[in-house]
């Protein structure tokens, strides 16, 4: 074969490889865009600015995006259930917010570069924490991470030259040093700052998931006893796993100082460790981009609908009861478990059955928001001299006939959701069967 084929087959081979990967890695290039291109549907032309509360928001998906993953390098790819994941962002923070002064103060380290430090001493602190939660399991290892969670936040309220107490530390991202000659001041140059470290940090960690470290991770955590016996330490698989997961939670907390320019102890608390495990298990913990999706979904309830509800915290809870009860994949999980009727073409049969469900569950949830809202008014919005208003439609928590109303679309709704149920089952079923037929038959 002369030189010329063989340069041309190699092109072939590569134009087919960047074709390939094109065509797997669509949906996070499609995401990326998106982030780009998104702040601009809330700009406002007259006055020049963004939308600060969009911004803030957007600013705080990407955080907790980087959050969420690095908690699912534990509870989903090492079977690792932590309550102090928390701990490394908070530090990551703090470590970062002491950086930023310094470079205020003639350290002259750019700006871009700040999540790095963040990063560094989350690792740092994975390092020296993991040494000793890794060498358990399973509950233990759960227990372990609880107590380092509730001795980091004991910590940052009585050691107040590192901490700050309870007021914090605050700090000022416009050091004057950048890279890119920005000032920073602007939180529209803050987004995209983020918007390039989420992408940087969800990149590294979607590689790492294809590393033998992943893959041990991985076998680890479906039989530690089997990776055992082949020759692997399930014990330092589980401590390399800590600690770069660490890494990147100290990431987006670097992220978070440059965001809010105040570090408290609220970062490193429980309430934070559980925001990991909200996202991750809704979002869906057996494939790598459910914690994304849990993170927007989280992220949404926490800013906007607490604007509109003061029982946010309530919908959170049960959208997670109800995910563990019936999806204990998460969202994604659902989404995936329908790809092999998409590919062979038969989602058309099951488009009427889900349609049958649209209507008795809008009912049902229509219901359940209601009651929740009519029972929060009664004490909350009361006290705080609020009236409950629908539309244009003003409402008295203390009449009988939103109770009545409420009642009659969880009850009704509820049997009639009961019913689809039952025949979305049955259609479900041929589908499935169907498939198996089909493949057997292959």
């Amino acid at each position: 074969m002369s030189d010329g084929a063989v340069e041309t087959a190699a092109r072939v081979v590569a134009a087919q490889r960047t074709g390939s990967l094109f065509r797997r890695q669509w949906p996070w290039l499609a995401a990326l865009a998106f982030a780009v291109v998104v702040p601009w549907f809330a700009f406002d032309w007259s006055t020049g600015r963004h939308s600060g509360f969009g911004v803030s928001m957007l600013s705080q998906i990407g955080i907790m995006i980087i959050f969420a993953l690095s908690y699912n390098m534990l509870m989903g790819q090492a079977g690792l259930l932590s309550f102090g994941h928390a701990v490394f962002l908070g530090l990551g923070g703090y470590v970062t917010a002491h950086v930023v002064t310094a470079s205020r103060n003639g350290f002259p380290l750019p700006l871009e570069l700040t999540p790095l430090v963040g990063g560094l001493s989350g690792l740092g602190f994975a390092i020296v924490l993991g040494y000793f939660a890794t060498k358990q399991r399973a509950t233990a290892f759960a227990m372990i991470t609880l107590g380092i969670g509730e001795l980091v936040t004991s910590c940052a309220l009585m050691f107040r030259i590192f901490f700050g107490g309870e007021g914090g530390v605050s700090t000022n991202r416009m050091t004057g040093h950048s890279l890119l000659g920005l000032a920073y001041g602007a939180p529209i140059q803050v987004y995209y700052l983020i918007v390039a470290w989420t992408a940087f940090s969800v990149a590294a960690m979607l590689l790492l998931t294809r590393t033998p470290l992943g893959r041990m991770a991985n076998a680890c955590r479906d039989n530690f006893e089997r990776a055992q016996f082949v020759g692997y330490d399930p014990r330092m698989v589980r401590f390399f796993q800590f600690a770069l997961s660490g890494a990147f939670a100290g990431i987006a907390g670097a992220l978070y100082t440059l965001t809010y320019e105040i570090v408290t102890f609220d970062t490193v608390a429980g309430p934070l460790s559980a925001n990991a495990l909200l996202m991750t298990y809704i979002g869906g913990v057996g494939v790598f981009g459910g914690p994304v999706v849990g993170a927007v979904l989280i992220v949404l309830l926490q800013s906007w609908v607490s604007l509109l509800s003061n029982s946010w915290l309530v919908y959170a809870g049960v959208l997670f009861i109800l995910m563990v009860t019936f999806a204990p994949m998460g969202l994604t999980g659902l989404v995936m478990m329908h790809q092999p009727i998409w590919r062979a073409r038969r989602m058309g049969l099951l488009v009427g059955p889900y349609l049958r469900l649209l209507v008795p569950g809008l009912l049902v949830m229509m219901g359940f928001v209601l009651v929740v809202e009519l029972c929060s008014f009664l004490t909350i919005g009361a006290a705080q001299g609020k009236s409950l208003t629908l539309g244009k439609l003003t409402i008295d928590p203390r009449s009988a006939t939103p109770w009545l109303v409420a009642s009659a679309l969880l009850v009704g709704g509820g049997a009639w959701l009961r019913s689809a149920v039952g025949v979305f089952a049955v259609a479900w079923h041929a589908v499935t069967e169907h498939l198996k037929a089909a493949g057997a038959g292959s």
